[in-house]
C-alpha cells in the first residue's frame, strides 16, 4: 500500500481525471504540465510513472523538489518551464494538462496544444482538463484563456477520443464552471 503523500504534505488530491485515466493507462514516460504544487505528479510517481513535472512557479517548484528529496523519490523530476514557450524536448507516453491551459497566454494555446501532439509517443495519451465559456454558460472567473464549445475536441481530430466531455464541474473555490475534458490515444 503507497503512503498517501499528497496529504502528508497539505496537497489536494490527484486530480480525479487523473486517477480515472490511470485505471487504462500502464505506467510509461509522463509529463504534468502545469503541475503547481505536485499534486498529480506525486499520485502518477507512485504508480510506477517516470514523471516530468513542470510550471512556471518557481516556488511550487521548490516545494516539490522538497517533497521529492525528503521522500526519497526518484522517478520524478520537477523542473521550472514557460509552457507559454510550446518548446518541449521529449517524447512521453501520457501527459496531463489538468486547469492549466486557463492561465496560460490565450495567442499561445494552439501552439501548446500542439507541442503536447507532437512529444507524445504513438499509442500515447493527452489529458486535458480546461474551463470554457460559452454563450450558455459563460465563465464566472476571468481566466486568460477558455475553450469554446467543441473547440478541444477539434484539436485533437485524427487521434482516437476515448473520453471527451463539456460538463459542469466546480472549482476548489465552489465556483461552478463548465468544463471541456478529454483523454485521446495518439494513433
Amino acid at each position: 500500500m503507497t503512503v498517501d503523500l499528497n496529504s502528508r504534505y497539505g496537497l489536494n488530491p490527484a486530480h480525479s481525471e487523473v486517477v480515472e485515466a490511470c485505471k487504462i493507462i500502464e505506467p510509461c514516460k509522463a509529463l504534468d504540465m502545469g503541475c503547481s504544487n505536485g499534486r498529480n505528479a506525486l499520485y502518477l510517481s507512485q504508480l510506477g510513472f517516470n514523471v516530468t513535472a513542470v510550471d512556471n512557479n518557481p516556488s511550487a517548484i521548490a516545494m516539490l523538489q522538497q517533497v521529492v528529496s525528503t521522500e526519497g523519490i526518484s522517478n520524478l523530476e520537477a523542473q521550472v518551464y514557460d509552457i507559454n514557450s510550446a518548446a518541449l524536448t521529449e517524447e512521453y507516453g501520457f501527459i496531463a494538462c489538468t486547469v492549466t491551459l486557463m492561465f496560460l497566454d490565450p495567442a499561445r494555446v494552439a501552439a501548446v496544444l500542439a507541442d503536447m501532439q507532437a512529444h507524445t509517443l504513438p499509442g500515447g495519451y493527452n489529458l486535458v482538463v480546461c474551463a470554457m465559456s460559452t454563450a450558455e454558460l459563460p465563465s464566472p472567473m476571468r481566466f486568460p484563456f477558455t475553450l469554446k464549445a467543441g473547440q478541444l475536441s477539434e484539436a485533437y481530430q485524427g487521434w482516437e477520443i476515448i473520453k471527451y466531455n463539456e460538463d459542469v464541474g466546480t472549482m476548489h473555490n465552489g465556483a461552478q464552471l463548465q468544463f471541456a475534458t478529454l483523454l485521446a490515444r495518439k494513433k
